[in-house]
């Protein structure tokens, strides 16, 4: 195969999953986007955590809800707790790596709040400790795996959603987690605040 051919070859496979997550994932993420809704009307605000290229995803989520989206609109509260160099290196050093989300989540959790978990394997020790943490704070979960969801996949109760994408390729699942994230702030702007057009 020359290195056109393999480029060409991401693409294909990148719009292969897309399209199998499209028919798999809708009412799911649809379900994702109710629970944030909820959660911000009722004065909540949503945590996001990942490593790596889904730490980089949880940034993205809550820059588009802090910020903006495509639309004008009041910021939305939203925190991304892998950012804090000086409160992830605090813990894992003096406690351990895997506490660096669940500390955080135990700290500034309500019980009003979403946890926004996103792992492409589903099986990141401190994303499962932050997920148990957050249900100790009694918040809910939207869970971003891929494979077979993983560790915490056993962990989600009946009130938690875990969107899954159908890929065993960590690549292919961090570009369907991207297109579920902007799913996801596009329900909230339309449901909070109307219209479809920036």
């Amino acid at each position: 195969m020359d290195s056109q051919d393999r480029i060409l070859g991401h693409f294909l496979e990148s719009i292969e999953t897309k399209q199998k997550a499209a028919g798999d994932l809708t009412a799911v993420i649809q379900m994702a986007g109710e629970t944030m809704v909820n959660c911000l009307l009722n004065d909540g605000k949503i945590l996001s955590c990942g490593n790596g290229g889904s730490a980089g995803d949880a940034q993205h989520f809550s820059a588009e809800l802090l910020n903006r989206f495509e639309k004008e609109r009041p910021g939305l509260p939203a925190i991304a707790i892998t950012t804090d160099s000086s409160t992830l290196t605090a813990i894992a050093n003096d406690y351990d790596y895997n506490e660096i989300f669940s500390k955080q989540v135990s700290a500034l959790g309500q019980s009003s709040d979403v946890l926004l978990a996103i792992s492409t394997s589903g099986n990141s020790p401190n994303i499962v400790e932050a997920i148990r943490a957050a249900h100790d704070r009694e918040m809910k979960i939207v869970a971003l795996t891929g494979r077979d969801g993983g560790a915490m996949a056993d962990l989600l109760s009946a009130e938690d959603i875990e969107i899954r994408v159908p890929s065993d390729r960590t690549a292919r699942i961090q570009e369907v987690h991207l297109v579920v994230i902007h799913c996801l702030c596009d329900y909230i702007d339309t449901k909070l605040f109307g219209g479809d057009n920036a």
